[in-house]
């Protein structure tokens, strides 16, 4: 019987082993099968949302790379301003940062127009960042129906526009980035988020289908999840913030837009398709990544080994929710009765 069980532990000891062994085989191929990395010195970058908060960021992070620059926004007066402040982190006097004024979310044909616009000026748009977009907060049953539709037209159509207008030009070239700016709130659903998460959600699908479909051209798509983060929309937000979710907001950090830039200019370089921004963002893409594509067989190797012990850990926080959102109701029902 000893001999048994002495058999059995060297058998299972020589699997892990040979595990561990084809695992880090595997770590070390990572390199190999991961996209070229993408050069933005004298690239065509295109930001969405450019104006303030993370696409500003964003566009500041790619002219340091040295980037030529396309601005798109709504406000002409923003775009104005934005524009001079990212002309100051120029690297050499080639660069050139324009800017264009137009809703990304109204009519496709106008946004076609607004990208053929700035492809003649500064050629085919090498990389499109997809950061339009704005939040509304509430519960389910408060919110008007039009709030709905406004922020499908903003974060999911507003991405789904300028994307259809550079597509083409990129297969015809066999090469290009495209980012989607999504949210930490586009992978798990949150109190009083249930337009703003539903908008972000569908970013995902989006990125998924669009990564299947362009790799073959060398096109790589890069969904981004970043966490709350400073930002003039977000400083708006707070203003009207239900309880609820104010509470759920606070149990994480706030997250500087230039640390969020460079996190995703980063992954978009390298071809990633998920981006997450710290501790928590990082075991949150983890967690949720499901059959989403992978960029290395590092990232596949990182999942298998710590999934289940994130999954793990995220029951705490699930119920750490749970019991915030039930203490809220208990206070409004005793303040009802109160009144």
């Amino acid at each position: 019987m000893s001999g048994a069980v002495l058999l059995a532990a060297a058998a299972t000891g020589v699997a892990f082993i040979m595990a561990f062994l084809l695992l880090f085989l595997l770590y070390l191929m990572s390199p190999l099968t991961s996209p070229k990395p993408l050069s933005l010195s004298g690239a065509h970058v295109v930001v969405t949302g450019g104006s303030s908060g993370i696409g500003k960021s964003i566009a500041i992070e790619c002219f340091k790379q040295g980037a030529f620059i396309t601005l798109i926004a709504r406000n002409e007066n923003r775009l104005t301003e934005a524009k001079k402040e990212i002309e100051k982190f120029s690297v050499n006097s080639k660069q050139v940062v324009q800017s264009i004024s137009v809703d990304v979310s109204k009519d496709d044909a106008i946004v076609a127009r607004a990208l053929k616009q700035a492809q003649e000026k500064l050629g085919p748009v090498d990389m499109l960042i997809n950061c339009a977009g704005t939040s509304v907060n509430g519960r389910f049953e408060d919110l008007d129906i039009s709030k709905f539709e406004q922020l499908m037209a903003i974060n999911y159509l507003g991405s789904v526009y300028p994307t259809r207008a550079v597509v083409p030009t990129m297969k015809e070239r066999r090469m290009g980035r495209i980012v989607f700016v999504s949210s930490q709130a586009g992978q798990v659903g949150v109190f009083g988020y249930s337009a703003y998460s539903a908008t972000k959600f569908a970013l995902r699908g989006l990125a998924e289908a669009l990564q299947m479909e362009v790799k073959p051209y060398n096109i790589y798509v890069t969904i981004a999840y970043p966490p709350d983060t400073d930002t003039p929309g977000y400083a708006e937000e707070n203003e009207t913030k239900i309880l609820e979710t104010k509470l759920i907001s606070e149990s994480t950090s706030i997250c500087h837009p230039d640390h969020v830039a460079r996190a995703i200019v980063k992954d978009a370089i390298h071809g990633k398709f998920s981006c997450s921004v710290g501790t928590n963002g990082h075991m949150l893409a983890i967690l949720t990544s499901g059959m989403s594509p992978i960029s290395s067989l590092a990232e596949a190797l990182e999942v298998i080994l710590c999934i289940g012990i994130f999954r793990f850990i995220s029951l705490y926080f699930i119920a750490s929710f749970d019991g915030i959102i039930h203490r809220c109701m208990l206070q409004k029902e005793k303040s009802e009765k109160t009144d």
